[in-house]
């Protein structure tokens, strides 16, 4: 019934196996790929026709993670699998990016690559393994792909690089100081095509090493699919790139020097206006066939792209008249809103961030149910991109795909420069909102980023800058690397790689490359040409940072203490009952983890003074020889009871109230009076022994010896 293929290696510490033609067999391509125990399988199917007058390539990503693969059922009232999370989201992208450029130009079919996650280990993370039987189902499918890929991960310890490391070793790196390095690499056999990293300042040469030993891991695994599609493969789909060179042959006589005229323009909107008139002008040209051509769109496209690559690769100008290492004029503003934490206007030529940190308490923590259990996070960063930063209208709806992926680059490149949270015990979200774009807002969302950090007082270890690279390269084997990039050249270019970090070194890498032809040599090279832009925008941003930034009168202070474990139960009492006290005395917030760390929040500082106080009372123990404020709360025939440390009460035997002989305690003292004790330590019980007699009641401190005799020979 079933005709079943299985092919299996031996990959790093693991087991890696592919498995075709039991399962999902009406699909165009299935695989289920299985790493130890985590288990992915990936379905794909593709139109056999394109939609009429479809001038872009339909393909879409998704990947899920079915709770039921670790064991779990989902949170929630519904219970149920409901909208993609982060991960889900930032996965998907991850697939979508490396095997987009690799299937054969002009295929505008539609193609849907579904990955569902059935298995997880809490070991091997998902997401390489979903990149891997994604590329293995498309390689079988017949789909015309150019591929195919692998991808693994790469971790970096004590100056090795670490294949596939454990899911616990990538979790929460900033309070792992042995992990530098959280890197995922795809490629062919023959180059990378897509780098996505969370550093840790590491050299650009480091980087470049992980890249580097990643694309000579996956090279079995490439051979792997190869091996499997040898025998499970279908027919290749009967599919011929269209051939309209001479629609782009009219359409270049009719307005090549339109086109070049209108990218000699400057200014981003009224190049944009010109660029669209040329295109009028070219299409009035042209005869109502040619106009009503399906390849139109591609072969105005074209002529874009031979116009603006070529004149940047012979003349080294580019569209703005800069040169191709030049980052385009910086102004930088902290402070910008009156009444937020801490807030920053980054703008760098065309593309403009406002951002603004916000600070809150543990109980602004982001909770998160992944596979592989629920944590918190105390740093948040989402990013906004509005139609109207382009100068366009459009849906205005919940963040996309895209807002998702640019939101956790910019949060990878900050987090490495992050303080600990033992010193700095706050919350912090950042929200970027582009004002306007052209040409990465992520990088200027790092930018801001930091300075609206640094504006709100968050001690970061040092200031981060990003900058977007770009390449052009030619046939014949020239290139342009590009410093800072408009949204035009990364449209028509080659190569989007976005470098962030400190002085000291590199925090985030993201590399998507669109031709299969990047050489360690120019990698080598736009990283080097990276950091100069990336020191150039850090002088930049250092204008803007005049002094030491004032802590907000309007964020909650925060201070943190440490408390025994078995202290936690007396803090907390019967059904909250304490700390709902201490809170509503106080006037501050309180919480307390189960490792016995307490923060107290306000903008009060008497509020969390009070709190302080209040928890110090019920967690410390009293100190034998010590002097203590209290109040009478019983008086016996033998003596009087003292509530003298927090709720703890001791008794002042008669014999110790005065230096005379009294006939009943009630003769000085009456309940609720306040009066000083002295601690003298523990009977045999464990009961409390204080005195009176040997403190000044009115001063509180102790009276002397010579004192206490002249007033007992008296």
């Amino acid at each position: 019934m079933f005709n079943v293929t299985t092919k299996s290696m031996q990959w790093g510490e693991e087991t890696l196996t592919l498995e075709t033609g039991k399962v999902a067999r009406q699909a165009d391509g299935s695989v289920i790929a299985t790493l130890g125990e985590t288990s992915v399988m990936a379905n794909v199917t593709f139109a056999k026709a394109p939609k009429p007058g479809q001038d872009f390539f339909p393909l879409t990503v998704h990947y899920q993670e079915k709770y039921y693969a670790a064991g779990k059922v989902p949170g929630g009232f519904f219970k149920r699998e409901a909208r993609p999370t982060e991960k889900e989201t930032l996965t998907a992208r991850l697939i979508d990016r490396p095997i987009r450029p690799l299937f054969v130009p002009g295929f505008k079919h539609e193609v849907l690559v579904m990955c569902t996650v059935l298995s997880h280990d809490l070991v091997n993370d998902p997401d390489v393994v979903a990149m891997i039987a994604a590329s293995a189902a498309l390689t079988i499918s017949g789909a015309p792909f150019m591929g195919p890929i692998a991808g693994c991960r790469v971790g970096y310890v004590d100056g090795d690089y670490i294949l596939n490391p454990e899911v616990e070793d990538m979790q929460n790196l900033r309070n792992n100081p042995e992990q530098r390095l959280d890197l995922i690499v795809a490629g062919t056999k023959d180059a990378v095509m897509m780098v996505e990293s969370e550093a840790y300042e590491l050299s650009e040469e480091e980087m470049l090493g992980a890249v580097t030993f990643a694309h000579e891991q996956i090279q079995p695994v490439v051979d792997l699919i190869v091996s499997l599609a040898e025998e499970a493969a279908k027919e290749p789909f009967d599919f011929q790139a269209p051939d309209y060179s001479d629609l782009y042959a009219a359409i270049k006589a009719a307005g090549e020097d339109k086109i070049r005229a209108a990218y000699a323009i400057t200014d981003k909107q009224e190049r944009t206006t010109a660029v669209a008139d040329a295109k009028d002008a070219i299409k009035a040209a042209l005869t109502e066939e040619q106009l009503e051509d399906a390849n139109l769109g591609s072969a105005l496209k074209k002529l874009e792209a031979s116009v603006l690559r070529g004149d940047v690769v012979k003349t080294g100008k580019r569209i703005d008249g800069r040169a191709l290492d030049t980052v385009r004029p910086i102004v930088s503003e902290t402070g910008f809103l009156p009444r937020t934490h801490g807030s920053a206007l980054f703008t760098r030529g065309e593309t403009q961030g406002l951002v603004v940190t916000t600070l809150g308490t543990g109980d602004d923590e982001q909770m998160i149910d992944a596979l592989h259990g629920t944590y918190k996070s105390n740093f948040m960063l989402h990013y906004n991109f509005p139609p109207y930063s382009v100068g366009e209208v459009g849906r205005v709806s919940g963040p996309g795909r895209r807002e998702i992926g640019h939101g956790k680059l910019a949060w990878r490149a900050l987090q490495a420069v992050l303080p600990a949270a033992t010193d700095f015990p706050y919350t912090i979200r950042i929200v970027s909102e582009i004002t306007e774009s052209n040409g990465s807002s992520s990088m200027a969302s790092v930018c801001g980023g930091s300075l609206s950090m640094m504006d709100a007082g968050v001690p970061l270890k040092s200031a981060v800058a990003g900058v977007a690279m770009g390449l052009i390269l030619e046939d014949d084997g020239s290139y342009a690397i590009l410093t800072d990039i408009l949204g035009d050249e990364d449209h028509l270019g080659d190569m989007d790689f976005k470098v962030a970090g400190t002085e000291n070194g590199i925090t985030s890498l993201q590399m998507d490359i669109k031709v299969a032809g990047i050489t360690p040599e120019i990698m080598q090279k736009a990283l080097a040409q990276a950091k100069d832009g990336r020191m150039h925008i850090l002088g930049e941003m250092s204008k803007a940072l005049t002094g030491a930034a004032e802590f907000s009168v309007h964020a909650p202070r925060i201070e943190t203490m440490q408390i025994p474990t078995d202290k936690i139960r007396e803090v907390i009492g019967s059904g909250g009952k304490v700390i709902r006290e201490i809170v509503e005395l106080s006037g501050a917030k309180v919480d307390i983890n189960d490792d016995g760390i307490i923060k107290i929040a306000s903008p009060n500082g008497e509020a969390i003074q009070k709190a302080y106080d209040m928890i110090h009372s019920i967690v410390a123990e009293p100190e034998e020889g010590k002097v203590y404020k209290g109040k009478v709360v019983k008086i016996v025939d033998f003596g009087a009871f003292v509530n003298f440390f927090g709720k703890r009460d001791g008794l002042v035997h008669v014999s110790q109230i005065e230096n005379r002989r009294l006939n009943h305690p009630s003769d000085v003292l009456k309940e609720g009076q306040e009066v000083f004790v002295k601690l003298l330590g523990f009977d045999d019980r464990g009961k409390v022994r204080l005195a009176m007699k040997m403190v000044d009641q009115e001063t509180g401190e102790e009276v002397a010896e010579e004192k206490k005799s002249e007033n007992a020979d008296g």
